[in-house]
């Protein structure tokens, strides 16, 4: 069994989730189309939204991805629409995508760009707080309709 990287959810610059989909064949490194649409899925983009951007239609855009080669005008209308170069979409592998993550990450948190992105408390803390304020919030709305029973009982 070979495994094939799907995707991946960022927050605050942190990678949170990475998945992951098993196949029965090993992948080929040199399948452009196969390229192209892990780096349009990685950005977000639809093959709609790049079918229309290329002036083609969506079944175009499932036939380029099903191929191993494309002309070479074709792969840069791609590359400019997926705001990446002929030579990423050509070098691209799942292996040199983790690997950018992770360096991307530990640079993030290293240099700070102006912002302090490390967390400076435990994000399950201030959960269990939260918690713990809508308990006593609880309690409190009980205590009140309990003496608002009272008050009308002694009516």
């Amino acid at each position: 069994m070979y495994f094939t990287y799907i995707g991946v959810i960022f927050t605050d610059n942190k990678l949170l989730y990475i998945w992951i989909m098993e196949t029965s064949t090993k992948p080929s490194n040199t399948h452009i189309g196969r390229k192209i649409s892990r780096i349009r899925e990685l950005r977000g983009i639809k093959q709609e939204t790049l079918a229309s951007e290329l002036g083609v239609s969506q079944q175009s855009i499932s036939r380029m991805e099903q191929s191993e080669v494309l002309e070479e005008d074709v792969l840069e209308n791609i590359a400019k629409i997926l705001g990446v170069t002929t030579d990423a979409i050509k070098n691209f592998s799942e292996e040199a995508v983790v690997n950018y993550f992770n360096t991307f990450n530990q640079s993030v948190s290293s240099s700070n760009f102006g912002h302090n992105n490390t967390c400076t408390f435990n994000p399950l803390d201030k959960l269990m707080e939260l918690v713990e304020e809508n308990k006593k919030l609880y309690e409190r709305l009980l205590l009140a309709e309990r003496e608002k029973n009272e008050f009308l009982k002694g009516k």
